[in-house]
């Protein structure tokens, strides 16, 4: 009896605050674009003022267009750490932009699911819906929080999970590149 081995289709990144793991997803996206694969899905990135951090921004990678995920001087929404969650942009942004790449995108990218972006159930339902799509994810998922989705996640049999480190972090996006494109052309 012949064993057949399933392939990772939804590769994640973990690793713990700063280390850089939305640097390698966006060179993991960037690399996956120069070999003409349809990238889409959302980017988070930290914004700065005067040297402190103030927000993240949300980017969906296919129509450019840009929102607030969480700033210092949010003036409404649930509260993580200093900052208020924008949940309208989390939303009108960051969900439509996962959702776009999964009804007509090759590959999802989400960056990131963790406990900002799960105050939005939306987000939860897009996260799912990219997950059971079929099609290749390449994502973030928060290092240490105990939350359902994210165990779900973790523990899918077609999910394989990289630990984002000081030493991996510059070439670690050539590995992830590497089994995506494995993925993509046996797909």
């Amino acid at each position: 009896m012949k064993l057949i081995k399933l392939r990772k289709r939804i590769l994640l990144l973990t690793g713990s605050p700063g280390v850089g793991k939305s640097s390698v997803l966006l060179k993991t996206v960037e690399a996956l674009k120069a070999r003409g694969y349809r990238v889409g899905g959302m980017l988070s990135r930290e914004v700065r003022s005067c040297s402190a951090r103030v927000g993240f921004e949300i980017l969906d990678l296919s129509s450019g267009e840009r929102g607030w995920l969480a700033h210092v001087n949010q003036p409404s929404g649930p509260r993580v750490g200093k900052y208020r969650v924008n949940l309208e942009d989390l939303d009108g942004v960051g969900v439509a932009a996962i959702l776009k790449a999964v009804e007509g995108l090759d590959v999802i990218a989400i960056d990131e699911v963790g406990p900002m972006e799960l105050f939005s159930e939306k987000f939860r339902e897009a996260v799912k819906q990219a997950a059971e799509s079929g099609k290749l994810v390449v994502g973030i998922i928060h290092w240490k929080a105990k939350e359902k989705l994210i165990d779900e996640m973790k523990t899918r049999e077609d999910v394989e999970v990289h630990v984002v480190t000081f030493e991996n972090r510059g070439n670690l996006h050539e590995v992830i590149l590497e089994k995506a494109v494995k993925f993509l052309e046996n797909a």
